[in-house]
C-alpha cells in the first residue's frame, strides 16, 4: 500500500518558525525522543553532555555554505536574483535565475556580468560568468537563507548559517543539525571520550524542493555528493566492530553513511553521490542515533526521521513541540533521537 503524502503532514503555527537562532548556539531547546523507552524528554542543547556517553560517537558533516545568492538585475533594469546550485568551472556554474529569460540574456551585478548559456532541467540554467565565480561570491554574494526567511542575510548570519566546524565551501545550504554546537562543546565532548568524526556532503537545492508527488514512493530523490575519507572511514568501522554507538549529525551525516555502508554495516571511503530515500520500512545498516532538527510537513526528511525513531512516536513528539512552543526548521530547536 502507498504511503499519502498526507500521513506526514501537521499544522505548524508561523510563529514557531524560526527567523534567527538562539542567541548562543547551545543554548536552544533539545527534545530527547527515547525510542525505547517511548518516553520524551525536555532539555538544553547543552546537555547533550550529559545524555552522550563514552560509548557513542558522533559523524558530522564539515561543508561550508557557499555565499551562493546573488542579486542581480537585467540589462534592460528589471531586479532579478542568482542562486549559484553547483560549480562547473572557474567561470561556469549551474543557476537558478528569477525572472523570465532565454539563452544569451545577460545579467548584471555590480561590475559583474552573467550570461545564460543553457537552459537545463529544474529550471536550472548554465551560466558563464566573467570572472572567478568563487570570487565574485566571495565578493558581493548573500548567504542562501532558506525561502521562507524572507529577508536579507546579515553579517552575523554569515557566522551563524555555518557549523563551527565546516571547512569545504560546496553547499547551497547549512547542515543546520550541526548549527548547534560551539567549540567549547565539542571539546568537553571529546574531553569526555564522545570521540568526532568528519566526512562531507554537499547540501544542493534538492534541499528545498518540496513532495509534490500524491504517494511518497513516487518522489523522486535528489543527488548530492559525499567524500567520506579513508581515515573516517576506518575509524568508524572500529569504534562500530566495538560496539559503540554511532550517532549522526543531521540528515546529510546520515545519507552519506547510508549510502556508504553495505549490508553488514561496513563503511567505504571515497566520492559518490547519494541518492537515498529513507522511508519506512528502512532497515539502517550504520547509523544507531541521530541529532536533528525539526522538519517541514511533508518532507522527505520527517519521512526520515519517522523511519529512525517510528512514526507515532515521532508524530507524537512534533505534537508535544508545538505544545511546547519549539522553534522549528533551519534556526531552530533539536532533537535527539536515541534508539540504542
Amino acid at each position: 500500500m502507498p504511503t499519502s503524502i498526507n500521513k506526514f503532514d501537521y499544522e505548524l503555527p508561523k510563529e514557531l518558525i524560526a527567523l534567527y537562532p538562539a542567541e548562543k548556539r547551545d543554548k536552544c531547546r533539545l527534545m530527547m525522543v527515547d525510542v525505547i523507552n517511548k518516553t520524551i524528554s525536555h532539555h538544553i542543547f547543552s546537555n547533550i553532555y550529559d545524555l552522550l556517553d563514552e560509548k557513542t560517537f558522533l559523524v558530522v558533516n564539515n561543508t561550508k555554505v557557499r555565499n551562493a545568492r546573488i542579486h542581480a538585475q537585467k540589462v534592460t533594469g528589471g531586479k532579478s536574483e542568482i542562486f549559484v546550485t553547483n560549480i562547473i568551472d572557474v567561470n561556469h556554474f549551474h543557476g537558478l535565475v528569477r525572472g523570465k529569460m532565454k539563452v544569451g540574456d545577460a545579467l548584471l551585478s555590480g561590475d559583474y556580468v552573467f550570461t545564460l548559456q543553457e537552459k537545463l532541467d529544474e529550471g536550472q540554467w548554465l551560466i558563464k560568468s566573467c570572472a572567478s565565480i568563487e570570487k565574485i561570491m566571495e565578493d558581493i554574494g548573500h548567504v542562501p537563507l532558506p525561502p521562507y526567511i524572507e529577508r536579507n542575510d546579515t553579517v552575523k548570519d554569515k557566522q551563524d548559517y555555518q557549523t563551527v566546524y565546516a571547512k569545504n565551501i560546496t553547499s547551497c545550504a547549512a547542515p543546520t543539525a550541526g548549527l548547534h554546537f560551539t567549540n567549547e562543546l565539542l571539546e568537553s565532548l571529546k574531553n569526555k571520550g564522545v570521540n568526532i568524526i568528519e566526512l562531507t556532503l554537499d547540501v544542493g537545492i534538492g534541499t528545498f524542493r518540496p513532495v509534490k508527488t500524491e504517494y511518497m514512493e513516487d518522489h523522486i530523490m535528489h543527488k548530492e555528493r559525499y567524500y567520506i575519507s579513508e581515515e573516517s572511514a576506518d575509524l568508524i568501522n572500529m569504534y562500530k566492530s566495538q560496539g559503540k554507538k554511532l550517532t549522526a549529525v543531521g540528515s546529510t551525516s546520515v545519507r552519506a553513511l547510508e549510502t556508504a555502508a553495505d549490508e553488514r554495516g561496513i563503511v567505504k571511503a571515497g566520492e559518490q553521490f547519494s541518492q537515498i530515500y529513507i522511508l519506512e520500512p528502512y532497515k539502517f545498516k550504520v547509523v544507531d542515533n541521530m541529532i536533528t532538527n525539526f522538519h517541514l510537513p511533508k518532507s522527505t526528511l520527517l519521512a526520515m526521521v519517522s523511519a529512525l525513531g517510528g512514526y507515532d512516536l515521532i508524530m507524537e513528539a512534533y505534537k508535544k513541540a508545538i505544545e511546547e512552543n519549539y522553534k522549528f526548521f533551519s534556526y531552530g530547536d533539536a532533537m535527539y533521537i536515541k534508539r540504542v
